[in-house]
């Protein structure tokens, strides 16, 4: 399970990452590039390619595929079911897809690839 908290720590501590209002809601943000959105308690929308969101729909039960009218644009979290490594990894995901390669060598290992 994993907070609205623990999940803006996370986002945040992604280089050069931001928050700011999107449409009355939070969103995080990589050069003024949108990678992730809070729009409801308990959720997050994490902006991933349509390849990654339909296998993490089917593996991952804290995620749903998110569309845009018929295209898929990420994966809707349910934070509550969520583990925090699960989020983080999909945060990192969505980041590297928004942020300029210049950034890349910024990011560091990911939970699952030591410190």
């Amino acid at each position: 399970m994993t907070s609205f908290a623990a999940a803006r720590r996370l986002a945040l501590s992604l280089p050069e990452a931001s928050e700011q209002p999107h449409h009355g809601f939070p969103s995080f943000r990589v050069c003024d590039k949108i990678f992730a959105t809070a729009p409801e308690d308990g959720y997050l929308n994490v902006m991933l390619d349509a390849e990654q969101a339909a296998t993490l729909a089917t593996a991952e039960r804290a995620c749903e595929e998110l569309h845009w009218g018929k295209r898929s644009v990420g994966v809707r979290v349910e934070l509550g079911a969520a583990n925090t490594a699960l989020l983080s990894d999909l945060l990192r995901r969505a980041w590297q897809r928004r942020a300029p390669k210049r950034l890349w060598g910024q990011l560091g290992p990911g939970p699952d690839e030591g410190a």
